[in-house]
């Protein structure tokens, strides 16, 4: 193999490829990036076994071949070099890739391009989903997917695709969200499957920022989904179970709903989530209306036993009877954080019972945060 191409296209393609690479692993050609020539560009790829990241970036071929390099040495000497002209050769003699940019040059020990496991995906596109509203639905949901392995189902995030709408959905037995896009191209036949949160996260840093649409495939055993863009593809496994009907979680009445200013709700928990920290982050909202009718008062509060308490007030839109709940800070903060929107609807029942967020403007979007029921009691 010997190839040219800048250094900075060399650099962003190992930068998307590294984030496959496991922090650990017995099979040592897992640690190595493949680099392999594709016709007149440069096929980069990276597996842990669970993610696989393929990328092609533009590069002059004067020899075809293959060799894998240590991830880690790899990106961070590509990365210390100097902008311009990149030439890189693998000398079969010493089974190390030559790597020569200015006045710099390094020679990087390989493993055998055989040893590395092929990631492929398949022909058949399943849905066709817009990289924009994608990356919002990501962002909304997979924040909410637990991290217990010993529940491995609640890892993953549902993905329920129809004719014309994909449906994500994650719960970690605390909370639960809810997110639905329209897609440009959907299948024939709804089909459902669960894919890792983390796997769904690594999407959206590859996503983010592109415009074109992501094709999604899943293989025909269904242990394995498929991402494609533009120079970029994803495979990820699975997460083989049945996902809870989260229908069922979502509350459909409320005797309480509050409508206030997004980004002053968030800061007023922020600001109780300091006191809360030594409380088992126990924030106290409440919700006062006012005798009008059409206005009222959001109180949040929180209360360290060691250190004091705090409160932050706020006007709201108040239909129903006052209430007071008490919440999880941080669960708070991770939805109010993706709401999306200016103002936010809070629908509770009562003190035992989950609150329910929505964005104001309406949307596809719902967040269920359960209550907390502590000692001296909302």
């Amino acid at each position: 193999m010997k190839i040219s191409c800048a250094r900075g296209i060399l650099h962003e393609g190992l930068s998307v490829v590294r984030r496959a690479v496991p922090a650990r692993s017995t099979l040592p050609v897992l640690s190595n990036i493949l680099l392999s020539t594709d016709g007149s560009r440069l096929k980069l790829a990276a597996t842990d076994l669970v993610i696989g990241i393929n990328c092609w970036i533009g590069v002059e071929v004067e020899q075809e071949g293959a060799i894998t390099v240590p991830a880690r040495l790899l990106t961070d000497f590509v990365g210390s070099l100097p902008s311009g002209r990149i030439d890189l050769e693998f000398v079969a003699r010493t089974q190390a890739l030559n790597l020569k940019c200015g006045r710099f040059e390094a020679n990087i020990k390989g493993i055998d391009a055989q040893e590395f496991p092929v990631i492929s995906a398949p022909e058949d596109v399943l849905a066709r989903v817009d990289a924009g509203l994608l990356c919002q639905a990501i962002d909304q949901v997979a924040f909410a997917a637990g991290t217990d392995e010993s529940r491995p189902v609640l890892t993953g995030v549902l993905a329920e695709f129809s004719e014309d709408r994909l449906a994500l959905a994650a719960a970690d037995g605390f909370r639960l969200s809810v997110r639905s896009i329209d897609l440009d191209g959907g299948p024939g036949q709804p089909t459902s499957v669960i894919i890792p949160a983390r796997s769904l996260q690594e999407l959206r840093r590859i996503v983010g920022g592109k415009d074109a649409p992501v094709d999604v495939s899943i293989a025909s055993n269904r242990n394995q989904v498929f991402f494609h863009m533009a120079d970029v593809d994803l495979v990820s496994q699975l997460v083989k179970g049945t996902f809870p009907d989260y229908k069922q979680i979502i509350p459909t009445t409320y005797n309480t709903r509050t409508t206030v200013n997004t980004g002053e709700f968030l800061a007023a928990v922020r600001m109780a989530f300091i006191f809360a920290r030594e409380s088992a982050n126990i924030v106290r909202v409440q919700m006062v209306p006012n005798d009008d009718g059409d206005s009222g008062r959001l109180i949040i509060s929180a209360t360290s036993s060691e250190h004091g308490d705090n409160v932050g007030e706020l006007d709201a839109v108040i239909e129903g009877p006052p209430a007071e709940v008490a919440f999880n800070a941080r669960y708070l903060i991770d939805a109010l954080g993706v709401v999306g929107e200016d103002r936010v609807i809070l629908e509770t029942r009562d003190p035992a019972s989950p609150g329910v967020m929505r964005p104001a403007g309406g949307g596809d979007f719902v967040h269920i945060v359960m209550p907390i029921r502590s000692p001296g009691g909302a």
